[in-house]
């Protein structure tokens, strides 16, 4: 449905995080590093990893399965998935998520913008019923980085966690609560190489060359990450408020990229903004990559930090470069529940 006033409006939500909990200390065991040395520099006190043989296919299943049973939905004319760990390089995860949760022959397809992703997906996922071409979206992103982390590095093994969540959108009116605006998208080719994994891809199959076992793990160069970071972030949510018709004194909430606890801190400096405003769940899930955004929106509604009626941005900062983010006025939703431990304050 397409025209003036119309807009994809979110109707449901879900979140799913698997079993096994890594905590500081556990990593420590194996590592160079320490539980002080990890809380202080990252905020991040434990992470949920997947079990041998699992894949994020199934956390994405799980946490659509989710955002159906919130909407009241069976199905969606078209299936999203962010994600830049599929369950392999050929063919997309997303088909067979849709596959998997009963859609039939639906349109479904991977998106990969690293941390970004699922702000991309929402904008994937808008477009498509913008156009008239679908009525509801499932927009999911999942992420496993725990299977391309390099095992002896502490700092990339501290900051990451597996997840997945996602949202259902519908076609619906632009001014009811729930109706997705002012998204801004923006990326920097020119620096791809400061968050990559070198090897797997056509540039190195293409060399005839065995791949290096360092170059097929992910790594992020940190400092210069950070700044670009705080700085796309933080330029991309004054845009989606503006294009919002509010001051950044208005919006009530702010749900980001959990990649840093420090990034979060200094986001909300680089705007003004009280930190409280700021949702946070890192300290008990570290950076969930495309999984992070909705990860952060069922916590905050869970947790009462998110309610009907509240003026939200989200934002998203990842490998590309890549950077995002959109605005909406929560709805009322019933939200299932996800890990109970995952949310737990101890």
């Amino acid at each position: 449905m397409s025209g003036p006033g119309r807009a994809a409006v979110v109707t449901g939500l879900g979140a799913w995080l698997p079993p096994r909990v890594v905590t500081n200390d556990d990593l420590a065991v194996h590592l160079d590093t320490s539980d002080e040395w990890i809380r202080t520099r990252t905020g991040i006190r434990r992470r949920h990893v997947i079990e041998p043989g699992e894949a994020t296919g199934d956390l994405a299943v799980e946490a659509g399965r989710r955002a159906l049973k919130s909407a009241g939905a069976e199905t969606a004319d078209v299936v999203v998935l962010a994600t830049s760990t599929p369950d392999q390089p050929c063919p997309a995860t997303a088909p067979a998520v849709a596959a998997r949760l009963g859609m039939g022959a639906v349109a479904a397809f991977d998106v990969a913008a690293v941390c970004t992703g699922f702000v991309y997906a929402l904008g994937a996922g808008a477009g498509l019923l913008a156009s008239g071409f679908a009525r509801s979206a499932l927009v999911i992103g999942a992420d496993t980085f725990s299977t391309i982390l390099d095992p002896g590095d502490r700092t990339t093994r501290a900051i990451f966690g597996d997840g997945a969540g996602a949202v259902y959108l519908t076609a619906g009116d632009a001014a009811e609560p729930g109706a997705l605006h002012g998204l801004s998208l923006g990326s920097d080719g020119e620096h791809s190489r400061l968050i990559e994994v070198r090897a797997g891809g056509s540039r190195q199959r293409s060399t005839g060359l065995s791949a290096e076992v360092a170059d097929t793990y992910f790594t992020m160069q940190g400092r210069p990450v950070f700044a670009r970071a705080v700085r796309h972030m933080a330029a991309s949510v004054r845009t989606s408020a503006a294009e919002s018709g509010w001051d950044l004194g208005d919006v009530d909430t702010f749900v980001l990229h959990q990649a840093n606890a420090r990034i979060l801190a200094a986001v909300a400096a680089q705007l003004d903004v009280p930190a409280e405003r700021f949702v946070s769940n890192i300290d008990r899930v570290g950076n969930t990559v495309a999984a992070s955004i909705p990860l952060a929106l069922a916590d905050a509604c869970h947790s009462g930090a998110l309610v009907p009626g509240a003026r939200v941005v989200l934002g998203g900062f990842g490998g590309g470069l890549t950077w995002g983010s959109a605005a909406l006025v929560w709805p009322d939703l019933e939200v299932p529940q996800v890990r109970a431990a995952a949310w737990a304050t101890s």
